[in-house]
C-alpha cells in the first residue's frame, strides 16, 4: 500500500503545474498543505519466515510425533512471541479498538470450523446427554463462539469409512487450546504492556515463576479448565511478553553479549530438567510444561536477538517468497484444519494396504510418513481454497482464494504493510 500522492485534506488543484511548466497560484486563504503522508513500514520478512517455519513444523510434528522436533524449533513459543510483538505495536492505538480488531480477525475462522465440525458431531449422535447435564452442554457450547475455555467435542465419534478415521472430533478440537490461549493473551495485553513498561524484567520472568510454582505443586487449582488455561499462560506467557519487549526496545537495552551468553545456559537448564522428567523415555516437551516454558523462552530470546529485520528477502530466500506469503496469509486456516487433514490423509493412504502388489513389493512405501504428509498438504491446500477467504472477510479485505502475493509480488518487491 503506497502513500497518497497528495497529503490528506489537500485539494487536487493545489501545487499543480500550468501548461508552461510554472506553478499555478494557490488560494492564500487555504491552509498550508501538511507534510506528505509517511509510507507504512514494510513487513518484517524475518518474522514471516519464522511464522512459516513454525507452522510447517507443527504440521510435521502432529504427523510423525518426533519428540525432538519441539526442541529443534519450539513452534508454539515462536508463534506466541510473534503475536505478542504485533500486539504491542498495535497498542499504540486505543486498547479497546485493538482488542476488538484482534478478536474480529480470530473468531470468524473458528466459527466456520465450529459450524462444520459441530454439525458433523450432531449428525453422528452427539447431544446434551454427553456432558452430564443438558444445561452444562449448552453452556459449554458457547465456547465455540467465544473460546474463553476449551470448546467441547464428541468423544469416540465414528468416522467415515475409508475417508476419515474414528474420533475425528478429538482431532478437530485438538488445536483449539491455542485459540483459547491466544484470546486470553490478547485480552490481557493492555495490562501486560503497562506492567512491561513499568517493570520490564520482572514482568517477563513472572510467567516462568508461575510455571515453576505449578510444576512443583505449590499451587492447586479447583478446576481442570482453570488449570489448563493457567498452565498455558505460564508456559508461553514469557514468549508473548518477550515479543512485546522486543517491539518496545527492551531487549536492545541489554549489552550485545548478554543474550548470546545467558540464553544457552537457560536453554541447557530447561533441557536438563526435561531429561530428568522422562523426556528420553518417549515423552516430549508438551508433557513437561516447565521444561517447555524454559526452553521456549531461551530459544525465542535468541531468535529475537538475532532478528535482522528484513524489509526485503535476502537473495537466497526470494524463491520462497510466494509460499511464505501464502502461509502467513492463511496461518489461522491452516492451523485450525491441519489435524483433520492429517487424519483424512492417513485414512485415505491406509486404503493402499488393500493393493497386494504394493504390500508385496513396496511395504516400506506404505509405512513411510512422507506420502501422508504430501497428501495432507494437498488437503490443507483444499481447505485454504474452501475456507481461507473467511480470514480476508474478518480482516475487512477483499476475499482471495490463493493469497501468495503472486499478482503483486513483483511490483511490491516483497514488501507490504503489517496487518493491524
Amino acid at each position: 500500500m503506497t502513500a497518497p500522492l497528495l497529503p490528506s485534506g489537500t485539494d487536487a488543484t493545489e501545487a499543480t503545474e500550468t501548461a508552461d511548466g510554472s506553478k499555478a497560484p494557490s488560494d492564500p486563504s487555504r491552509p498550508a498543505p501538511s507534510e506528505p503522508a509517511v509510507r507504512p513500514p514494510a513487513r518484517d520478512r524475518y518474522f514471516d519466515l519464522l511464522r512459516a517455519v513454525a507452522l510447517f513444523r507443527v504440521v510435521l510434528y502432529h504427523l510423525v510425533g518426533w519428540a525432538w522436533l519441539p526442541v529443534v524449533f519450539p513452534s508454539m513459543g515462536v508463534m506466541f512471541a510473534l503475536a505478542g510483538n504485533l500486539m504491542a505495536r498495535s497498542l499504540k492505538r486505543p486498547a479497546v479498538q485493538v482488542v476488538r480488531g484482534r478478536m474480529r480477525r480470530l473468531l470468524p475462522p473458528l466459527w466456520l470450523l465450529g459450524a462444520i465440525g459441530v454439525s458433523g458431531m450432531l449428525a453422528q449422535g452427539w447431544g446434551p446427554d454427553d456432558d452430564g447435564h443438558p444445561g452444562w452442554w449448552f453452556l459449554h457450547l458457547t465456547f465455540w463462539v467465544l473460546p474463553l475455555s476449551d470448546p467441547p467435542y464428541a468423544e469416540g465419534v465414528a468416522g467415515i469409512q475409508g475417508v476419515l478415521g474414528e474420533d475425528w472430533a478429538a482431532e478437530l478440537a485438538g488445536p483449539l487450546w491455542y485459540i483459547r490461549a491466544y484470546l486470553w493473551f490478547v485480552l490481557l495485553s493492555p495490562f501486560l504492556l503497562k506492567l512491561l513498561r513499568a517493570l520490564p524484567w520482572p514482568t517477563i520472568a513472572a510467567p516462568l515463576a508461575l510455571s515453576a510454582i505449578l510444576e512443583f505443586g505449590w499451587l492447586s487449582l479447583p478446576s481442570e479448565r482453570i488449570d489448563s488455561a493457567l498452565t498455558d499462560f505460564s508456559t508461553f506467557g514469557a514468549c508473548w511478553i518477550l515479543g512485546m519487549a522486543h517491539q518496545q526496545g527492551v531487549l536492545k537495552r541489554l549489552p550485545r553479549y548478554a543474550v548470546p551468553s545467558l540464553a544457552p545456559i537457560v536453554a541447557a537448564f530447561g533441557l536438563w530438567y526435561a531429561f530428568h522428567q522422562g523426556f528420553s523415555t518417549g515423552h516430549d516437551l508438551d508433557s513437561i510444561p516447565f521444561a517447555q516454558a524454559v526452553w521456549s523462552f531461551a530459544t525465542v530470546l535468541l531468535l529475537l536477538h538475532i532478528s535482522p529485520s528484513w524489509a526485503r528477502w535476502p537473495r537466497r530466500l526470494r524463491r520462497w517468497d510466494r509460499l511464505i506469503t501464502l502461509l502467513n496469509s492463511r496461518a489461522v486456516t491452516i492451523y485450525l484444519w491441519h489435524n483433520v487433514c492429517l487424519l483424512a490423509a492417513a485414512t485415505l493412504y491406509d486404503r493402499l494396504w488393500g493393493v497386494d502388489s504394493l504390500v508385496d513389493h513396496a511395504p516400506w512405501l506404505l509405512e513411510s510418513p512422507w506420502p501422508v504428509l504430501l497428501l495432507a498438504w494437498i488437503l490443507i491446500s483444499g481447505c485454504v481454497l474452501a475456507f481461507g477467504w473467511v480470514e480476508d472477510l474478518a480482516a475487512k479485505r477483499r476475499p482471495r482464494l490463493w493469497p501468495d502475493g503472486g499478482s503483486t509480488g513483483r511490483r511490491r518487491s516483497g514488501t507490504g504493510a503489517h496487518r493491524a
